[in-house]
């Protein structure tokens, strides 16, 4: 008989929150609004209640928040080595593995993007209060 540890609720919203770090301060340095629309209409990086089968048990939960959190830290470095990238497809591939569409490629994050300084409707306002 083999004992499995089911994931915690905060698990899957620490998953839920890394996804929307992607979306609202990743993506909006990187990519348009048009493309990132796309990215949401093709489901990059949805979950489902589906997906959550996926990595249902606690030991799967916490490797889809290594691999968004990797992702997150090579491309936040800005970090152009052979090893980086290598950690980059490796970690894509194991999301891709817990069902989640990520088709990204190294090379999309690693020019620098003529969006990192325009506004965005994805990305965070940097106040709370409109003057």
């Amino acid at each position: 008989m083999k004992v499995l540890l089911a994931s915690t609720h905060e698990q899957e919203e620490k998953i839920q929150e890394l996804i929307r770090y992607m979306y609202c301060t990743i993506f909006p340095d990187y990519f348009t609004d048009d493309e990132i629309e796309q990215f949401d209409d093709m489901q990059v990086l949805h979950t489902t209640t589906r997906n959550f089968e996926y990595f249902g048990t606690l030991k799967e939960a916490f490797q889809m928040i290594s691999c968004l959190q990797t992702v997150i830290s090579i491309v936040e470095s800005g970090s152009r080595e052979e090893v980086y990238e290598e950690m980059f497809y490796h970690n894509a591939q194991i999301l891709q593995g817990f069902g989640m569409f990520f088709p990204l490629s190294f090379d999309q994050f690693s020019v620098e993007a003529d969006c990192k300084h325009n506004l965005s409707i994805y990305s965070r306002a940097d106040n709370q209060l409109l003057v």
